[in-house]
C-alpha cells in the first residue's frame, strides 16, 4: 500500500508515452541498468540506499517510498536506513551552511545599515 504516490498519478505517464516515446526508453533503459540486481561494484542494497538518501536531499515522496521498499527488498535494515537518512540530513544540512556563506560574499563591502 502506498502512503503518498496517489495511483492516479501514474496515467500521466501516458503523455510521456505518446509524445515523447523515444526519451521514455532510453530513461527507463538507463534507470534499468542503474537499479540492475548485479551492479559493477555497488550492491543492489547500495545503490538502494544511495536513492534513499538522494530521494530524501531532494524531498521526492516518490523516491523515497519506491527505493527504501527497494532497499529493505535488497536487504537493508531499519537501521541502515536510519543511517542513510541521518546521512541526507547532514548533506543537506552542509548545503545550507556551505551556500548560506555566500550571503557575505555576495554583500562583501557593502554598507550594513543597522536599525535598531
Amino acid at each position: 500500500m502506498s502512503h503518498y504516490l496517489d495511483p492516479n498519478d501514474k496515467k500521466f505517464t501516458r503523455v510521456y508515452k505518446t509524445e515523447t516515446p523515444d526519451m521514455l526508453k532510453t530513461f527507463n533503459d538507463f534507470n534499468a541498468a542503474v537499479f540492475a540486481p548485479e551492479g559493477p561494484e555497488l550492491s543492489l542494497k547500495v545503490r538502494e540506499l544511495i536513492a534513499v538518501a538522494v530521494g530524501i536531499t531532494t524531498q521526492c515522496v516518490y523516491c523515497i517510498e519506491a527505493h527504501s521498499k527497494n532497499a529493505a527488498a535488497a536487504g537493508a535494515t531499519e537501521k541502515e536506513l536510519a543511517e542513510t537518512a541521518w546521512v541526507a540530513t547532514a548533506i543537506r544540512a552542509g548545503g545550507g551552511f556551505a551556500h548560506g556563506r555566500l550571503a557575505f560574499k555576495f554583500t562583501e563591502g557593502e554598507p550594513a545599515e543597522h536599525t535598531h
